[in-house]
């Protein structure tokens, strides 16, 4: 009998789509995900967006202050999680997978996420840890990477967020991913301060397959 035939994964796909406002990218992401086929390409959707915070399928309005009301537009979305803030000098970082053919849970995809962040900043000489019960990536007791999925016939959207130059003062206005008090943190106050395409590459090269073809964003 002959061995069976395993055929290639499709090619895997990253775009840098520049600053952008939120809505922009989230109505792309639905379309895409709609649309695709079996043998549809992942990709990686790097992003910086323009000031925004954004509720999760199970934010609740009162961890956002009137404060932050006033500074940025309110958008509920269809991730998970609670209240977070995007804008300049943040990195946005999108999953368009299909994670039956990548053979990963939702929680794997978390794990994976989380690990990609924690070796990247290990590469600068930051210690990046998790939290039981709190996803994401913590620095010093602070958080430093937020991450929010969405997952509609086992193909996932939406994704991770890493904190570059970013002004923080934002999520003083917030309890951040529904925590009060919790404290934030960036990388440049760890001493590494790239470009957030520089960190969109970087932050690439350790998610699998880790050969992302960079090119211009899709048209959806």
């Amino acid at each position: 009998m002959n061995d069976p035939v395993v055929l290639p994964a499709p090619p895997a796909h990253a775009a840098w789509w520049g600053r952008q406002p939120y809505q922009t990218l989230w109505q792309a992401m639905r379309t895409y995900t709609e649309q695709r086929q079996s043998d549809s390409p992942d990709w990686l959707w790097a992003v910086e967006h323009d000031p925004v915070y954004t509720l999760g399928l199970a934010g609740r309005t009162h961890h956002l202050t009137p404060a932050a009301q006033a500074h940025a537009p309110v958008v509920r979305c269809d991730r998970g999680g609670q209240v977070t803030w995007h804008g300049p000098g943040q990195l946005v970082l999108y999953c368009l997978w299909d994670l039956r053919r990548r053979s990963l849970t939702v929680r794997g995809l978390v794990a994976l996420l989380e690990e990609a962040v924690i070796a990247l900043l290990a590469q600068h000489g930051i210690a990046g840890e998790r939290r039981p019960g709190a996803p994401g990536v913590y620095v010093g007791g602070a958080k430093i990477a937020s991450l929010g999925l969405k997952v509609v016939r086992g193909c996932s959207y939406h994704g991770v967020s890493l904190n570059v130059t970013n002004d923080l003062t934002p999520f003083s206005w917030i309890d951040p991913c529904g925590f009060a008090g919790l404290p934030v943190t960036r990388t440049s106050d760890w001493g590494w301060s790239p470009t957030l395409v520089e960190a969109a590459e970087a932050l690439a090269d350790h998610l699998p397959p880790k050969r992302w073809v960079w090119q211009a964003p899709p048209t959806v």
